[in-house]
C-alpha cells in the first residue's frame, strides 16, 4: 500500500476543495509573504486575461487518512487559494481548521492584500476561471512515510532544500519502525521552529564548531554536509555504534527515573557535539537541545557585556560575535553552562575579541583562520575548540596563555580594549 494510482490525476481547483483536505499537525506555519501571494495572483489573472485554457499551479502531494487528505506538499498555496476564494465569495471548510498564532497572523495579513487585489478583476468570471481552469498535479498515498518520500523527490528536483530540511527528512526515514502518531508528534514540533533559527544554527554554530574542534574548515555549510549530522544509523552495529546506541538508551532510561545518585543530578545531558548523533527522533532532541542552549548563552552574554563590547552592526563585528557565542557553546557543550561562569566568559572574550581589534576588516574566512590557531596577525597556534576538546577540567584554561594587545586597528573599539586590558590586568 503506498501510492494511489486511481487519484493520481490533474485535477482543477474545484475539485481539489471538494475534497476533505485537513492540515495536519507537523505541518509548518503558513508564512507565505505578500510578495508570494502578489505574484501568484497576478500570474493567475495574466493567464486568466489571456484566456489561457489550463493555468497548473504545480504539484501537490496529500497522504489520505481513511475520508480525509491531508496535505504534505502544497499548503501554502492551498491556504493562500482559500483566502482568496474567500474574496471571490466562494467559502471552503479549510479556512475553519485550527492555526497556530503566527499562521493567524500572516493569513489576516495576506488577507488585506488579496482583498484589495480581487478589486482589479471581475469577481465572477475570475472565480469561475480560477475554479475551472486553473490546475494541480494530484499525487496521493494512503501511506505517510511514501508522502514524505516524494516531498523529497518532488523538492529537490525543483528548488533546493535547506539542509535543515533534508535532515529532516532523512532522519524521519529513520524512524520507519516508530508510531505514526510519534512520527507526527516529533515534526509537529521541529516545524514550529523557527525555520530561519535553524539555519541559522547549523549554518553559523554547528557545522563550524564540528569542522574547528577537529582543526578543519568551517566555512560553506551547504547540503554536501548534511552527513556531518546524519549520524549513527538504527541498523549499524560496529562496536562503536554500539556503545553509543546504548549510552543514549541508558541515559534516557536514567532520566525517565528523576532519580540520579550515581551522578548526583535529576537529569544527564545526553547529547555532545563530539560525539556521533543516533539517527532518528534523536536528532530532533539533538537539535532542540543545541536551540535552547545557544539561547541561554545569548542570554548570558548580554546579561554581563554591554552592547558597545560586543557590536554587531556590521558584518565583522557580527563574525566576531558569533565566534564568541560559539567558543562558549562548546565549552558549555563539554563542562556544563553552570561551569561557565564570568571568569570563563572573559577568558573566551578576550580571546575572540583579540582578533577584531588587531584587524581593520573581518571576514568569515578571518575567524575560520583564527578558529584553528592559523592566523598570523595574533594568537597563533591557539586552536581553540580543539583545545577544549582536549581538556579534562575548565581549570585547564589557566595554562592558556594570549598575546598581549598593545594597540586598536580602529579607535571605535576603545571600549573593547579597555575592556580586555582590565580582564587581563595588561
Amino acid at each position: 500500500m503506498a501510492l494511489l494510482e486511481e487519484e493520481l490525476n490533474i485535477c482543477n481547483i474545484s475539485e481539489l476543495f471538494d475534497m476533505n483536505l485537513k492540515i495536519p499537525e507537523y505541518q509548518r506555519p503558513y508564512t507565505w509573504s505578500t510578495e508570494s501571494v502578489s505574484t501568484m495572483f497576478s500570474d493567475i489573472k495574466n493567464a486568466f486575461s489571456k484566456n489561457i485554457e489550463e493555468y497548473r499551479l504545480g504539484t501537490i502531494i496529500l497522504h489520505k487518512v481513511g475520508e480525509y487528505y491531508n496535505i504534505v506538499d502544497g499548503q501554502q498555496r492551498i491556504t493562500t487559494l482559500s483566502i482568496l476564494l474567500y474574496y471571490l465569495n466562494e467559502n471552503n471548510k479549510l479556512l475553519d481548521e485550527e492555526y497556530s498564532n503566527l499562521s493567524v497572523e500572516n493569513i489576516n495579513r495576506n488577507s488585506s492584500l488579496l482583498k484589495k487585489l480581487v478589486k482589479e478583476v471581475n469577481k465572477s468570471e475570475f472565480k469561475n476561471y480560477l475554479l475551472g481552469n486553473c490546475t494541480l498535479v494530484k499525487i496521493v498515498t494512503d501511506e505517510q512515510q511514501e508522502a514524505f518520500q516524494f516531498f523529497d523527490s518532488q523538492n529537490t528536483r525543483g528548488k533546493a532544500l535547506n539542509p535543515h530540511d533534508l535532515l529532516k527528512s532523512y532522519h524521519l526515514r529513520e524512524m520507519n519502525s516508530d508510531s505514526e502518531e510519534k512520527k507526527i508528534n516529533v515534526i509537529s514540533k521541529w516545524e514550529n521552529i523557527d525555520q530561519n533559527k535553524l539555519d541559522k544554527l547549523f549554518r553559523i554554530f554547528l557545522f563550524p564548531i564540528t569542522q574547528w574542534y577537529k582543526n578543519k574548515n568551517g566555512l560553506n555549510y551547504s547540503i554536501k554536509d548534511i552527513s556531518n549530522f546524519k549520524g549513527i544509523k538504527k541498523n549499524n552495529n560496529f562496536n562503536y555504534s554500539i556503545y553509543h546506541k546504548s549510552s543514549n538508551l541508558f541515559i534516557e532510561q536514567l532520566n525517565s527515573t528523576g532519580i540520579n545518585e550515581l551522578f548526583e543530578s535529576e537529569q544527564i545531558n545526553q547529547f555532545q557535539l563530539n560525539q556521533p548523533i543516533v539517527a532518528g527522533d534523536r536528532f530532533f532532541k539533538w537539535t532542540v537541545h543545541y536551540l535552547e542552549l545557544l539561547k541561554k548563552i545569548e542570554d548570558r552574554v548580554k546579561n554581563n557585556y554591554s552592547q558597545e563590547e560586543i557590536p554587531t552592526k556590521n558584518s565583522g563585528d557580527r563574525y566576531v560575535y558569533q565566534l564568541f557565542l560559539s567558543v562558549l557553546q562548546f565549552f558549555a557543550d563539554r563542562f556544563g553552562i553552570e561551569n561557565m561562569d564570568i571568569n570563563v566568559m572573559d577568558f573566551f572574550y578576550t580571546w575572540s575579541y583579540s582578533i577584531r581589534l588587531k584587524m581593520q576588516a573581518v571576514y568569515k574566512e578571518t575567524i575560520n583562520k583564527y578558529a584553528q590557531g592559523k592566523h598570523d596577525r595574533i594568537n597563533k597556534e591557539i586552536d581553540m575548540f580543539n583545545m577544549i576538546n582536549e581538556m579534562n577540567c575548565p581549570r585547564e584554561l589557566t595554562a592558556i596563555i594570549f598575546e598581549e594587545v598593545t594597540d586598536i586597528s580602529n579607535k571605535k573599539y576603545e571600549e573593547i580594549f579597555n575592556k580586555i586590558k582590565k580582564i587581563n590586568g595588561w
